[in-house]
């Protein structure tokens, strides 16, 4: 655990948002730190307290042995992620990287290797290839256009920048002896990505997340790809991939 100075109140800038962040512990800031914010105002505002981590921490398995400044990053996070949807955006359970001025992200189930994935992209296409986030990147649409960018929530592997790229497509990730990778109908895609993100237990969080999702996929080309772990498996994804739009 970080050594962390307290400071009760914070702003850090995420998907060119700013978050006032109100905290019982210091370990957010340090969370945080590289999306730090030092400018006037906020667009929304997050708390916890003690309260609040006790709650949090009884929906959580094995919870002894979390501590609570660990617990209060989790509330932090999923307060943010309530809110992001009045911005049109959106967190989502995903490896993201960038190549050149566009972004390919990639999900699938716990264990099948996003890590080992994107490991085989930067082997492939070297300094071209930077992660944008390794877990938890927030997907927001600016002027019609969907863009991916970093959040301190990123990982075991702590892979993220803070920065932002357009997203030019999204893929599942499945095991497979060949590498095979083809297009997604847009009914099977729906019920995927819903999947992967955290829906507000109201009705305007549930009705924007899909109107979100609808506009995600009339933009985006999903894909499905089977995979092993070889070199050609970059390959077969980034080639596909860096084709167009959906054209289901």
């Amino acid at each position: 655990m970080c050594q962390c100075t307290l400071v009760k109140m914070f702003k850090i800038k995420i998907a060119d948002i700013v978050v006032e962040i109100d905290n019982v512990h210091g370990h957010i800031e340090y969370v945080c730190k590289d999306y730090m914010y030092e400018g006037e105002g906020c667009d929304f505002k997050v708390s916890t307290s003690k309260d609040i981590i006790a709650e949090e921490r009884l929906r959580l398995k094995e919870q002894e042995s979390y501590s609570d400044a660990y617990v209060e990053n989790i509330c932090i996070y999923r307060q943010i992620c309530l809110n992001l949807l009045r911005y049109d955006a959106f967190v989502m359970h995903a490896a993201v990287i960038g190549v050149d001025d566009s972004a390919y992200a990639f999900t699938a189930k716990s264990g099948t290797g996003k890590s080992t994935h994107i490991s085989l992209w930067k082997r492939l296409l070297g300094d071209k290839v930077y992660v944008i986030n390794g877990d938890k990147p927030i997907l927001r649409f600016v002027d019609g256009r969907l863009y991916v960018y970093g959040t301190p929530w990123c990982g075991k592997e702590m892979w993220n920048t803070n920065t932002r790229a357009e997203l030019k497509g999204l893929c599942f990730i499945e095991r497979g002896e060949q590498n095979q990778i083809e297009k997604m109908p847009i009914g099977d895609s729906a019920m995927r990505i819903i999947k992967q993100i955290l829906i507000p237990n109201n009705s305007f969080g549930v009705i924007k997340t899909f109107e979100l999702v609808d506009k995600m996929l009339k933009n985006t080309a999903i894909w499905k790809l089977r995979c092993n772990v070889s070199l050609e498996a970059a390959m077969v994804a980034y080639n596909a991939m860096n084709g167009g739009k959906n054209e289901n």
